[in-house]
């Protein structure tokens, strides 16, 4: 039953077995972990789904959305719109079959990809938006979508991805020019109406002479952009979902062997190739559609060219590689740590990808660094200030809490009228508004745990991500890019090491 509706008896939690608290932050990691939830291959699955299967949250989420509102049809989906229309493949709309977004000019604010950018920040991640957009909507349009993200904190907005192919309906209506010159004057936009937003070129890769695909078009993107980006695939069956590929076929492309090698070298190539056209300024570089497609690879090998490029990575590292995201969570085809049960659309069949993804996921590499700011003192009531600004910049608290051996209950009792993530011993929980108790016990039986040296001290971390996934406005000069609270009482605890009798 829902703990928000009960009025729970906390009186045996208490703060027994803490031994030190202290404000600590949280910093970049060395390569972020990022990931695409829903697209036109799968639904967006909840966060708290996520959180529970993989056991941390990710530093970016991605959303894809399209708005093409000069369109006849629009704001229907592509495929609800021309339900009777001939297609041979996905891009064969007449415009791109994502959802539409329903923000921009006289826009809906609760609709989907509000309250999924909410749900993302609740649980203390970042929101990556793709948009794929007509490049001949007006300026008030542009302002209205830069205005509607300005409350949304630290988020990357990726405008008109992959604009170097053919497939998009970008491509298909209008030059590599036109598309260079639209990213320039929305990027102008966002800085004015929205400084909080992060803006993502992605155009692909250098080419075999070195230079980039579609440099000339594209040089004043390059320039202008905060991130550049690239999406590339080890293996991928294009022709999805309008035929089966077998060997030989036209509908699949293999890019890169298990070993990723090329793959390596390429974003080596690209991100110093990017560096000259800056005048030699890095920028970083995001691996934002990443995977091999076990339509191709089949499912078992899957995993293979991702694991040797996290582990060449962690070894070597790539100077301006950002972060990779695997695309994506839940596929109806063979791309995600789960494929979608045709059956049940709301059902995840988990891949082995799946175990080989979250391999990846408890490397240190890849994960936030923690600096310590200073002790707490326990005994006095408390008025700890808590800083939500991302995913790898907030401040919240670390307890120091000893063990006698393995427990068998440990519960958290923690402030009723705050939004936290939880950390304890390395997994990683959620408390929404008005939940007051929080079973931890996943941190020590689940399969992927983390081993105890007991008797001894597990670390427990508390962070306050927006209330609502939405930074209010207030007098602060930073309001859209850092959210505060205050945390007046610390979390009780009640640990048990011997089952009830």
């Amino acid at each position: 039953m829902d703990n928000r509706k009960l009025h729970l008896d906390l009186s045996r939690f208490d703060r027994e077995g803490i031994s030190q608290v202290m404000r600590v932050k949280l910093k970049p990691a060395k390569c972020s972990l990022d990931i695409g939830d829903g697209s036109e291959r799968g639904e967006y699955v909840s966060q708290d789904y996520i959180l529970n299967k993989l056991g941390r949250p990710h530093r970016n989420v991605g959303l894809m959305y399209t708005y093409y509102p000069l369109d006849k049809e629009w704001p229907k989906r592509s495929s609800e719109a021309y339900p009777d229309m001939e297609v041979h493949g996905q891009w064969d709309y007449p415009y791109d079959d994502y959802f539409p977004y329903g923000g921009g000019l006289n826009g809906d604010k609760n609709s989907s990809v509000f309250k999924q950018m909410k749900d993302i920040r609740r649980h203390g991640q970042d929101v990556t938006l793709t948009l794929t957009i007509d490049i001949k909507v007006s300026d008030e349009h542009l302002i209205a979508i830069a205005r509607d993200l300005r409350s949304y904190g630290r988020i990357w907005l990726r405008i008109n991805h992959e604009c170097a192919g053919t497939w998009f309906t970008h491509n298909r209506r209008y030059t590599y020019e036109e598309i260079g010159e639209f990213f320039v004057r929305f990027h102008d936009i966002i800085k004015r109406e929205a400084p909080n937003v992060t803006t993502v070129f992605c155009s692909g890769f250098a080419k075999p002479d070195g230079r980039m695909e579609q440099e000339d078009a594209f040089i004043n993107a390059f320039k202008k952009a905060d991130v550049h980006s690239g999406d590339r695939y080890f293996s991928l069956h294009h022709g999805w979902p309008f035929d089966v590929c077998d060997t030989g076929d036209w509908t699949y492309t293999i890019n890169d062997n298990e070993d990723s090698e090329s793959y390596i070298e390429l974003v080596k190539k690209t991100i110093a190739r990017l560096a000259e056209i800056n005048d030699g300024k890095i920028k970083p570089f995001s691996a934002s559609e990443f995977n091999a497609d076990g339509d191709v690879t089949g499912p078992e090998f899957q995993g293979k060219p991702m694991l040797y490029f996290a582990k060449y990575i962690m070894e070597h590292g790539i100077e301006g590689f950002s972060n990779f995201s695997l695309y994506q969570f839940r596929d109806r085809g063979r791309l995600g740590l789960e494929m979608e049960d045709p059956n049940c659309p709301e059902v995840g069949i988990e891949q082995p990808l799946m175990r080989d993804y979250k391999w990846v996921l408890k490397q240190d590499y890849f994960n936030p660094g923690i600096e310590k700011l200073e002790n707490i003192n326990t005994k006095d009531e408390v008025n700890i200030p808590m800083r939500w600004g991302g995913a790898d910049d907030s401040e919240g608290i670390l307890m120091k809490v000893k063990l006698e051996k393995k427990p068998v209950f440990f519960e958290m009792a923690l402030p009723r009228d705050m939004n936290l993530m939880v950390s304890v011993n390395g997994r990683w929980f959620y408390k929404a508004p008005g939940i007051r108790m929080i079973d931890c016990m996943p941190a020590f039986f689940s399969q992927d745990a983390e081993a105890l040296n007991t008797p001894g001290e597990i670390d427990v971390m508390v962070f306050a991500p927006p209330f609502d996934g939405e930074n209010p406005v207030t007098d602060a000069e930073d309001w859209d890019l850092n959210y505060r609270t205050i945390m007046t009482s610390l979390p009780k605890l009640r640990v048990r090491y011997e089952p009830c009798k």
